[in-house]
């Protein structure tokens, strides 16, 4: 009988936690440290990396064009150049396949063309009437490239010659975003603030397009998935994807914004991001500070964060190395992976690393050193390890429970002031049926240490529910003792008066939920 209590006593009521566990691929995400370039001042309207290594990447903002180096070693946050050939404010800029171009649309109609290298201006491409707010080059095909702008016209632009080829019409109101198909260079997609977003083919001419979807909202931005079947759209605080070649049915809606998604990303999960690694994600930015990483093979969000400002533009480089957002108060977070320090370990031994260290003697049974073996010696295949049973510490309340001493052990943990471990004695006396017994045994000093308890603890809501009960049974079965003591009575009322603000706390909440509740509805139809 007395080995009843061997194990220490814990509370069943403590609360569960709801997040679920870490998945790898949120590993994966936090595994990317983040670093804060600011003093650019102004919004960050894109963000570009280079197809080509070491993937620099560029930013426009205000009336510049910045180029970052990530894997610099020494400044990686400071602007590795800047262009200023822009009379206004810049948008879109856009390496060519090779990395040797950079375009970028700005406020003046006008589609600039740079070395990427040298950043010298190659191409001024004049004909749009209002600001140019879309400018990409195609997949592969190094001579053309598209824009489009506030005018609604979408224009295809033989580079060399400064000519528009062809004039994209069927907008009715602002080109703020396209993006050309990964799998056909003739194909590419735009998105307006009519509400549609627009599939092209340039051996069509600009007649007509190729498929047209109403997104439901200002598209914001528009990108292809790897596949060229699937393309996403953002516009509100809605992300929907699309089925290309199904004719433009909508796949999904992910409303996980609570307000407008300003860009869409498309990146790779890296060799290290659990059983899921080598497949693309999604990321989107809105005004509410978040980033989102969606899985669109599996429809579900793996991956969320907030940042303290607006974002406005989101990059991440085709080596999945680094992800950069920009803000719409002038502050870029770029955030690169950490390197396994075994890995650079081994760069820096050089060939020192193929050094063999000395092997080992490996004793055999027949050998009497193999008898006299210490505990650091690891067991092999075929032997069995013996282990002594490990020692359970017992706290004093617990050793006092494996003896029966109840109303001792009650005592013991109310004088620890542990309200977890106090729970967990209050629930064992509770199996064992000897809680009320042990309350009557108690003294008048140790009773106003269990009143002073329940006057801290009772209204806590992960207690409340065994507690609040309890209380009221103390304070019926002693009664005459409460009755009796000043101290007593001036606890009663303490308790009394917490218990009081509780309730009008909760009664509050409740009108609260009951204005809010309609509101919730009405905003959920529209």
């Amino acid at each position: 009988m007395s080995e009843l209590q061997t194990f220490p006593t814990k509370p069943r009521l403590k609360p569960t936690s709801k997040t679920p566990n870490k998945s790898p691929e949120s590993k994966y995400w936090k595994s990317f440290k983040t670093n804060e370039i600011s003093g650019l001042i102004y919004s960050i309207t894109s963000i570009d990396f280079s197809p080509q290594s070491p993937h620099n990447f560029g930013a426009t903002y205000g009336s510049s064009l910045s180029f970052f180096n990530p894997h610099h070693p020494f400044s990686p946050s400071e602007p590795l150049s800047t262009i200023h050939s822009f009379k206004d404010i810049s948008f879109s800029a856009s390496f060519r396949s090779d990395g040797r171009l950079i375009a970028a649309g700005c406020n003046s109609g006008k589609v600039h063309v740079f070395e990427a290298k040298t950043r010298n201006q190659l191409r001024q491409l004049k004909g749009h009437s209002r600001p140019v707010r879309f400018v990409q080059y195609p997949n592969v095909d190094r001579l053309h490239l598209i824009s489009g702008g506030d005018d609604s016209i979408v224009k295809y632009w033989d580079v060399a010659t400064e000519t528009s080829l062809s004039d994209f019409l069927g907008h009715k109101d602002y080109v703020r975003s396209g993006c050309c198909s990964p799998v056909d260079d003739n194909v590419f997609v735009t998105g307006s603030y009519d509400h549609t977003v627009r599939v092209w083919d340039v051996r069509g001419g600009g007649n007509s397009s190729a498929m047209m979807v109403n997104h439901g909202k200002p598209v914001e931005n528009v990108v292809f998935l790897p596949s060229g079947g699937l393309m996403a759209t953002a516009g509100g605080n809605v992300v929907k994807i699309w089925d290309v070649i199904g004719g433009g049915k909508c796949v999904y809606t992910m409303e996980s914004h609570n307000k407008t998604v300003t860009s869409l990303c498309v990146g790779q999960v890296g060799r290290d991001g659990g059983e899921e690694s080598d497949r693309y994600r999604l990321m989107s930015v809105g005004l509410d500070g978040y980033l989102k990483v969606f899985d669109y093979s599996k429809l579900k969000i793996t991956f969320s964060m907030r940042f303290p400002a607006p974002l406005v533009s989101v990059g991440f480089s085709p080596d999945c190395s680094t992800r950069v957002i920009g803000t719409s108060n002038g502050i870029m977070y770029m955030s690169k992976r950490k390197k396994e320090k075994v890995e650079e370990e081994r760069k820096d031994l050089g060939f020192f690393q193929y050094r063999e260290e000395p092997r080992k003697r490996v004793l055999k049974p027949s050998h009497f050193r193999y008898f006299h073996r210490g505990q650091s010696e690891k067991p092999r295949g075929g032997e069995y390890l013996i282990l002594r049973p490990k020692k359970v510490k017992l706290a004093e309340h617990d050793k006092l429970l494996k003896k029966f001493r109840h109303k001792d052990a009650l005592v013991a943990v109310l004088q620890k002031k542990n309200p977890e471990h106090v729970v967990a004695v209050i629930e064992e006396l509770v199996a064992r049926k000897k809680l009320f017994r042990s309350v009557l045994n108690l003294d008048i000093q140790e009773l106003e240490v269990l009143m002073l308890f329940l006057q801290k603890y009772t209204t806590l809501p992960r207690y409340a529910g065994l507690l609040m009960p309890f209380a009221n049974k103390v304070i019926k079965m002693r009664a005459e003792d409460i009755q009796a003591s000043d101290s007593l009575k001036a606890q009663i009322q303490k308790l009394k008066r917490a218990t009081q603000e509780e309730l009008q706390v909760q009664q509050s909440l409740l009108e609260i939920q009951g204005i809010i509740s309609p509101l919730m509805r009405i905003a959920g139809r529209r």
